[in-house]
């Protein structure tokens, strides 16, 4: 049950997105016709339920374990590297080796809150088993085949005993979905200014201009910093991927899995479009997380923003400069300190980073009693 105090610093901000909708920028034609936005009140995270620590551990150990690949060659920790802000730090992801991806790789930071996975909207977060088994069997992933993991997990005594120790039998698929998403729960900011209440002056000044003047709060509200929505932000196609035929290879061969009309002549990320077929979804991407930005870039679905003064400057000028692009994108009229302001602001949404160490990983072993017939 919401408080009275509650709901009036909700009316408070609801109100205040409505005068920004009404009034940011300089006047256009656009000022009546502004769609209506429901926004959350930004906040700390809620506490998640505590994981069972030996699932965890087990999840742990497969995640960093390249055994769980395709090729042996990679991990899920590869493109989501704790040193790197668990993502991978470039601006396409690599992908599965020999191949090249068409998207940046997210990081799975704070991923337990997010309402959506992937930058295409195209599963739902409430379903982390079903993540896990995208990124393990994906043939742009990790191309792992189900049968053949579990004969090389079942080959691994240790592996073995700790199945049947955390989750009461033997190697499975289903197992192992569920240890790697456990663990992958426990991905959570640590130590955040913002939500220890403890802003600077600087970043309390952007703080109001985020919730004003900025009006970032449209899109990225309530504790994770997303509305979980697609939207079109007149980015230009990715030079990269214009330029690089393997990328442009992984990217038809994705969308022809995801059943995308004339997949055959893609040039560019259609984006939600590959979710919906609706043509007026083509290059919308969902709304990311504001969480972690100091250790999670580059930025954008395309990785084509290095720092975090590069993204300010971008919705500053009103987004992209391509047509039919979000309505809520308006030119903000930021001054050089305001930019300023609102950038501190945004790196108080990063606590310490979160490092984990791979563990040790067991080997492959030959059963003692392999010759016996079993009962």
């Amino acid at each position: 049950m919401r408080t009275r105090a509650n709901s009036a610093s909700a009316a408070a901000l609801l109100a205040m997105a409505a005068a920004t909708l009404g009034g940011c920028g300089k006047e256009t034609n656009q000022s009546t016709t502004q769609p209506k936005v429901d926004i959350v009140p930004i906040g700390p995270l809620p506490k998640l339920d505590p994981q069972d620590p030996k699932v965890v551990e087990l999840g742990k150990m497969l995640f960093f374990d390249g055994r769980l690949s395709g090729d042996g060659a990679i991990s899920c920790a590869t493109c989501h590297n704790p040193a790197k802000g668990w993502g991978d730090g470039m601006p396409l992801s690599a992908g599965y080796p020999g191949a090249l991806y068409f998207r940046n790789a997210k990081t799975i930071l704070n991923s337990a809150h997010a309402s959506t996975f992937y930058w295409d909207g195209r599963l739902d977060a409430g379903d982390p088993d079903t993540q896990v088994r995208d990124s393990l069997t994906e043939g742009h992933f990790m191309n792992m085949d189900g049968r053949l993991m579990l004969e090389r997990l079942k080959q691994i005594p240790d592996y073995a005993q700790r199945f049947k120790e955390a989750m009461g039998g033997e190697p499975s698929f289903g197992r192992t979905l569920k240890a790697i998403a456990a663990f992958e729960k426990t991905i959570g900011s640590a130590g955040v200014p913002f939500d220890e209440g403890k802003l600077t002056p600087t970043a309390q000044r952007g703080k109001a201009l985020f919730e004003g003047k900025a009006g970032c709060i449209q899109c990225h509200h309530g504790a994770y910093f997303s509305d979980g929505r697609p939207h079109r932000l007149g980015l230009p196609p990715s030079p990269e991927l214009a330029k690089d035929p393997l990328r442009a290879i992984t990217l038809r061969s994705f969308a022809k899995f995801m059943g995308t009309p004339s997949f055959e002549t893609l040039r560019e990320d259609p984006g939600y479009f590959v979710v919906s077929k609706s043509p007026k979804d083509r290059g919308k991407f969902v709304t990311p997380t504001l969480r972690e930005l100091v250790h999670t870039a580059p930025y954008m679905h395309d990785g084509s923003m290095a720092t975090l003064e590069d993204v300010v400057a971008f919705y500053n000028k009103g987004g992209g400069d391509l047509p039919d692009k979000d309505p809520l994108l308006r030119p903000l009229s930021l001054s050089g300190a305001e930019s300023k302001d609102l950038v501190e602001f945004l790196k108080s949404l990063s606590g310490a980073p979160v490092m984990v160490e791979k563990p040790a990983l067991p080997a492959y072993e030959v059963s003692q009693n392999w010759w016996k017939t079993p009962n």
